[in-house]
């Protein structure tokens, strides 16, 4: 049993800034990717930033040069740095993690967070 818990959303004014935690705790011998995804109101789930085990990082072109994403593998946490933010960026923060349970196959599985608000407005 593996749980991925977001914390240090919130409403912040344009131009403000958050930083993102995600906690993933339980069964794990690996975290292989971990990714923070959005999902602006009634629209669907979109990715935001990914980063490997090795610290790559990606990002969609509407945060890059604004969020920077980081990790942390002797805690099994993720970050999201978000700054200069903007009203489009309103939305629930999920975090997503690809984790193997066990060292003896390669078998790994997604886990979500259950999510975290965060809110742009003046």
């Amino acid at each position: 049993q593996v749980q991925l818990v977001e914390s240090g959303g919130g409403l912040v004014q344009p131009g403000g800034y958050l930083r993102l935690s995600c906690v993933a705790s339980g069964s794990i011998f690996n975290i292989n990717v971990m990714s923070w995804y959005r999902q602006p109101p009634g629209k669907e789930r979109e990715l935001v930033a990914a980063i490997t085990s090795g610290g790559g990082g990606n990002y969609a072109d509407s945060v890059k040069g604004r969020f920077t994403i980081s990790r942390d593998n002797t805690k099994n946490t993720a970050y999201l740095q978000m700054n200069s933010l903007k009203p489009e960026d309103t939305g629930v923060y999920y975090c997503h993690a690809l984790i193997s349970s066990s060292p003896h196959d390669g078998a790994k599985t997604g886990y979500w967070g259950q999510g975290t608000q965060v809110t742009v407005s003046s």
